[in-house]
């Protein structure tokens, strides 16, 4: 279904989020107060705005409550974060997504009433560890605390059995949901599908459990 998303803030992160959810096929307004981070994006976005967003008339006038969800890129001036959060959700914004440098920060944009907060750094230094420290983890995706989805190749004591032989879920506490062969992905797949060399394997357990995967 097509949304439409608000973007305001236009640095690195913002204009990525604002490029990325137009090529999946959404409307995106970007907002920023420097002409040339505006100019940078107005070719792949429905429409780029300059603009004060501090200013509550200039969001209004923009229709921003009309939005589904409007993203708070904004990273280097904290104090204009946490005000235009602040008066998207007074303004009956659906959703609210604000990006924050630290945990304070992230706190207060809760507690102001920011549906989601997000910490682009911290992710990435966090999914950049994991592949550091883990040589067949490919990308993971925290579920909540303490569990996580794993993409991850194939460690060599798989290849060859069954899920049904392997009995990972009994014995290790993870399980595989997908598995991704050559040709195609094999969505939940049953105990008699076999593990081959080189599928990509997709699975949900405990950090513990997913820490203790074998190479």
């Amino acid at each position: 279904m097509r949304k439409q998303f608000a973007v305001i803030g236009l640095g690195r992160f913002g204009s990525s989020v604002a490029q990325t959810l137009s090529e999946l096929g959404h409307d995106v307004l970007a907002i920023d107060s420097d002409d040339g981070a505006v100019q940078a994006v107005a070719n792949f976005v429905t429409h780029a705005v300059q603009a004060d967003a501090k200013d509550e008339e200039t969001l209004r006038a923009l229709g921003i409550r009309n939005f589904d969800v409007a993203i708070v890129a904004i990273g280097d001036d904290v104090q204009a974060n946490i005000l235009i959060t602040l008066m998207l959700k007074e303004m009956g914004v659906k959703k609210v997504v604000a990006k924050a440098i630290n945990a304070l920060h992230g706190k207060v944009l809760e507690r102001i009433g920011a549906d989601k907060v997000i910490y682009p750094e911290k992710d990435m230094a966090v999914r950049l560890a994991h592949h550091l420290v883990s040589y067949n983890v490919m990308d993971f995706m925290e579920l909540a605390e303490g569990y996580k989805v794993v993409e991850l190749t194939t460690p060599t004591k798989y290849v060859g059995n069954t899920l049904s032989a392997l009995n990972l879920r009994a014995k290790h506490g993870i399980s595989v949901i997908a598995i991704k062969k050559k040709d195609r992905i094999v969505v939940a797949p049953g105990a008699d599908d076999l593990i081959e060399e080189n599928d990509i394997l997709i699975v949900v357990g405990g950090d513990e459990a997913i820490a203790k995967i074998p190479e």
